[in-house]
């Protein structure tokens, strides 16, 4: 359980720091209101994941979520792109983030 309340936390962290994106500075209404309770909930869900899992790999894990997802949805969702060096880092996270919670 405590492994999908971090994949949940990570997912909001996408979802916080695109809605972030969006309130242009925290100066949009219902972009800022979505950025603050998206990362509220996702900071809560991660509190509650480390009760079970060690600090540094749940934070590490959700850190790794949050950093691979907005690259991806960056580049699809706001036309940012991809590189082949984007993609390799990208990959790196991943790698680095499931070799955590293997190791754990």
């Amino acid at each position: 359980m405590p492994w999908l309340l971090l994949l949940i936390a990570g997912l909001l962290e996408i979802c916080w720091a695109l809605g972030m994106k969006q309130s242009v500075g925290f100066t949009k209404l219902w972009p800022s209101v979505f950025t603050w309770l998206t990362m509220l909930i996702s900071f809560w869900l991660l509190a509650v994941a480390m009760k079970s899992l060690p600090a540094s790999t749940a934070y590490a894990v959700w850190t790794g979520i949050g950093v691979a997802g907005v690259a991806v949805v960056g580049a699809i969702w706001a036309g940012e792109g991809f590189s082949p060096a984007k993609l390799l880092c990208i990959g790196l996270i991943v790698a680095g983030s499931l070799g955590l919670k293997l190791l754990e």
